[in-house]
């Protein structure tokens, strides 16, 4: 266009870089004074609402086309793909356990206590029309029909006479459950229905898995201490039972008046009482109040309230480590996606600087071209949104192949709010990180038409950044549904990015130094590719620093996941070895402790001394230093739950050869009053040496000082203490035994005939316990590994981003060195130094940070310990090292095979 002022109504004019507006003004116009205009003037014209959507959706159009969207949109699907695939699991699950709270825990409110609940929560439940029951918990060996009259007179047992087995026996009165409904069969693969009721006199309703294991059928019998029951039905569906250590044997359910003639209950009995409520709501919510005000605040020792609010805490602790490893694999993917979309926005922005110069000459204002680009970029970050939502309804449905059976109920559909969170995630990740890079193409100066000069980013650009990364942190505070996970992802993001670019930078500088020193220049030809390369990565330090750190970044969250992965899975598993104890005996009785260990001795079972054979004690807690032990005082819920209920304490004057001190100093055969503590539950309640602890025991107080710190290795399966005390403080107070050997297979008989011997004994086999834990686990596992997909491929897409954010630079340079005379060997030793610098540094400072983001994870989320890795140092070198080196060669490698001004045209 040229000539005079066009019309108002002119159409727009189209351009190479984007879309037309109406003639500006000629670039020597200026507006005009007083004395009016100087020079010809054109006649600006906004566009309209209605325009700019529609220009919005042809830049949108053509830059799909051209390829310029794909890297973001990648992007941004995977990321609110793995957020999504979280979010509907965990709303899933949150509106089945909510929905289904009351059968979950068979009453409205319940009264658990490790000793007998007090009558009057009776008395004022019954006083405000409430329905109550009772449940008793216990473990205790369980025989197929009845012992030989040998072993009834006291002989010794014939070897595998009688099965034996470990059940979680529980003990219901009438009216249980008072919500919901229990499950039975007449046979296995029968069809169940809702019981009626509870097992009639004489009778039991086990598992399955304990009728397989004791070789019987419904109809047959089985002894329970010294009682002998038939087995009446089998239990199918139990939704209270919960996943308490107990809990993982097999069922046998008995009526509770019957419990008494089993002999089983007595001292030192590891025993859970409940007392069940259910009624109208206000008087439950009355209930509630009244026993709080009883119990809150460590008023009653040993008891302990749970809600509908609580709806099964075992099933809800084992799913929140599970929604915690998943969120933090989605919490890094995201992550992953956010430094993506950067560096893709990046080169969208160098590759559209022409463009938006040469729409500012045709009379685009800023606020036009910032409207276009948001525009565009919402509209994206709505389709990417919905396209990840969409994945992440699917894969929420392989998460549910993995998990959906941790809990036995029917999974309502997902609410809207995932759908929401997804879509605002997209939004949030787009605009909050590709919006920023874009601003320097509104602010592209018209000049650069002719000087080609790149205009300052300045800093609104830093400010939009600042705003995103705010934004992101929210974002990623909401995902992971509580402050501390994060917060810590957050936070490690932040303090990554920061440090990083710094250290980046600096390295730069330092590479500057050395590519410019006297004794490098004089180096041998072989030195020239590193010099050049050195000088090469300093001469652009802002786009080097943040193509490093983007590879760090990217590098540390995919450390981070699969050093979390292999430390919480592998080293568990390795950390028992072959021949470790997997048979615990219990409630040995002080006139049994020589004949059992005979007993063991003789059957050649290792490790079975009299010594081996450990006293225990039960004993509370009642004040430190002084003062009276709260629960409530204590921020840890493993804190309180450890100073709510009895200690298992013990006698000794050896160290335990696998217990270390490590502050203060063994007591030896010392008589005065003194005691050593395990340093996990030190660290836990606040207690160091020198500090005094009273114990109740049976009545009586023990009070000693804290004069040693042991660590204990739990992994080695035997038997261990948190507290031990000088024989002389405990002896004289009622006492079982406990032991842990190695039980060879095929040798359970031996342990079949100790227990028919002495009903009392209770034989622990940790063997089928440790396997339901690590089916738990794997289950796990096959969620974390499916989400990790999700992460891989998020990772790919952050490195190809970042190798490819500076490929136009890194072309442009290898074909003026070609152009210059350098040779395809000197060209290739400038481009492998380069990748090879770019690489390490990002892998040592990606292996340091994923240590040190891992450390604080497990510390404060996990609640492991996390050793340091030698090897994560060169293992982060080596993948930044291939992973630079790779991108690399798949971006350059036409480079060579080109002529040089072809590539320099291209360029």
């Amino acid at each position: 266009m040229s000539g005079g002022a066009p019309s108002s109504n002119a159409k727009p004019a189209r351009s190479e870089g984007g879309p037309g507006f109406v003639q500006a003004e000629p670039l020597g116009a200026t507006g005009g004074g007083q004395g009016g205009p100087r020079g010809p003037v054109a006649v600006r014209t906004t566009p309209s609402g209605s325009d700019l959507v529609r220009l919005a959706a042809r830049m949108t159009a053509r830059d799909w086309r051209a390829g310029e969207l794909t890297m973001l949109l990648l992007a941004l699907v995977l990321a609110v793909a793995a957020l999504a695939s979280v979010g509907f699991l965990a709303d899933r699950l949150q509106r089945g356990l909510e929905r289904d709270a009351r059968r979950m825990i068979a009453a409205d409110f319940i009264v658990r206590a490790d000793h007998p609940v007090d009558p009057m929560f009776v008395r004022e439940a019954q006083s405000l029309s409430l329905r109550t029951a009772t449940t008793a918990i216990f473990p205790s060996m369980v025989s197929a029909g009845a012992p030989s009259v040998a072993a009834a007179a006291g002989a010794s047992a014939a070897p595998g006479a009688t099965a034996t087995r470990l059940a979680a026996v529980k003990a219901v009165s009438a009216d249980y459950p008072l919500r919901g409904a229990l499950r039975i069969a007449a046979a296995p693969g029968a069809p169940d229905h809702a019981a009626q009721g509870i097992p009639p006199p004489g009778t039991v309703w086990v598992d399955d898995e304990l009728l397989d294991a004791l070789k019987l059928h419904v109809g047959d019998t089985v002894k329970v201490g010294t009682r002998t029951f038939t087995v009446n039905a089998l239990i199918t569906k139990e939704l209270d039972r919960g996943f308490s250590f107990v809990n993982f044997s097999p069922r046998l359910m008995m009526r509770a008046d019957e419990v008494a003639s089993t002999g089983l209950l007595g001292y030192g009995s590891r025993v859970t009482y409940r007392l069940l409520v259910a009624g109208a709501d206000p008087a439950v919510a009355q209930f509630a109040s009244w026993s709080r005000a009883r119990v809150d605040g460590g008023k009653m020792r040993g008891v302990a309230l749970e809600s509908l609010q609580d709806g099964q805490p075992q099933v809800r602790q084992t799913l929140d480590r599970a929604r915690h490893f998943l969120t933090l694999v989605s919490l890094l993917t995201a992550l992953l996606a956010a430094v993506a979309i950067a560096m893709a926005a990046h080169r969208y922005t160098r590759r559209h600087l022409d463009a938006c110069a040469a729409m500012r000459c045709l009379g685009a204002s800023q606020r036009t071209l910032r409207t276009l680009f948001v525009l565009e970029f919402a509209g994206l970050g709505l389709v990417g949104g919905a396209v990840g939502v969409a994945l992440g309804y699917a894969g929420h449905l392989a998460l549910l192949a993995w998990l959906g059976n941790l809990i036995d109920v029917v999974l309502p559909q997902p609410g809207p709010l995932p759908v929401l969170e997804g879509i605002a995630a997209g939004l949030v990740l787009l605009l909050g990180f590709a919006l920023p890079p874009l601003l320097p193409l509104t602010r592209v100066p018209p000049v650069r038409v002719l000087r080609r000069e790149w205009g300052d980013e300045g800093r609104a650009a830093w400010a939009a950044y600042g705003v995103g990364i705010a934004l992101f942190a929210g974002l990623l505070v909401i995902a992971a549904g509580e402050l501390k996970l994060g917060g810590i992802v957050a936070g490690g993001f932040a303090i990554g990015l920061l440090v990083f670019a710094c250290v980046a930078r600096t390295a730069l500088w330092c590479a500057a130094r050395v590519a410019r020193s006297p004794r490098l220049s004089g180096q041998a030809r072989a030195g020239v590719g590193w010099r050049y390369a050195l000088a090469s990565l300093e001469r652009r330090p802002g786009a080097s620093a943040l193509q490093i750190t983007a590879l760090a970044i990217g590098l540390m969250c995919l450390l981070l996941i699969a050093m979390t992965r292999n430390d919480l899975v592998d080293g568990w598993r390795k950390s028992t070895p072959p021949d470790a104890p997997n048979e615990f005996l219990i409630d040995i009785q002080p006139d049994q402790r020589d004949a059992v260990a005979a007993w063991l001795r003789t059957h050649g079972i290792a490790g079975a001394a009299d010594s081996d054979l450990q006293p225990m004690v039960r004993g509370r807690l009642i004040s430190i230093n002084g003062k009276p032990v709260n629960p409530d005082s204590y921020k840890s819920e493993d804190a309180r739950r450890l100073v709510d209920r009895e200690f298992n304490l013990s006698y000794t004057t050896t160290l335990p050869d696998d217990n270390r001190i490590e502050a203060g100093s063994w007591y030896g055969d010392s008589s005065t009053p003194q005691l050593s503590i395990e340093q996990g539950l030190a660290k836990l309640i606040n207690v160091k040496p020198g500090d005094v602890l009273k114990f109740d025991v049976t009545g009586l107080e023990v009070t000693a000082p804290v004069t040693s710190v042991r660590k204990l290795d739990w992994g080695s399966f035997k038997v261990n203490f948190f507290v031990l005390m000088p024989p002389g403080l405990l002896r004289d107070f009622p006492a079982t035994y406990i032991t842990s050997f190695h039980l060879p297979p095929g040798q359970r008989e031996v342990v079949d005939g100790l227990v028919a011997r002495y009903p009392n004994v209770t034989a622990i086999d940790i063997a089928p316990i440790l396997a339901q834990i690590e089916r738990v686990l794997e289950q796990v596992i096959g969620a974390v590994q499916f989400l990790f997909l999700f992460t891989l491929a998020a990772g790919v897409l952050v490195l190809y981003a970042a190798l490819a954010g500076t490929r136009d630079e890194r072309m442009r340079e290898s074909a003026l060195l070609r152009a210059l005379g350098a040779s395809h060997q000197q060209v290739r030793a400038v481009q492998v130094a380069e990748f090879i610098s770019v690489g390490a540094l990002a892998g040592l400072m990606a292996a340091i940070g994923a240590q040190a983001v891992g450390s604080v994870l497990a510390t404060h989320v996990f609640l492991f310990y996390l050793p340091f890795d030698p090897w994560l140092l060169p293992a982060g070198i080596a993948a930044g090292v291939v992973c630079a080196g790779v991108g690399g060669w798949i971006s350059l490698r036409h480079v060579l095979a080109r002529p040089a001004l072809q590539s320099l045209r291209d360029a």
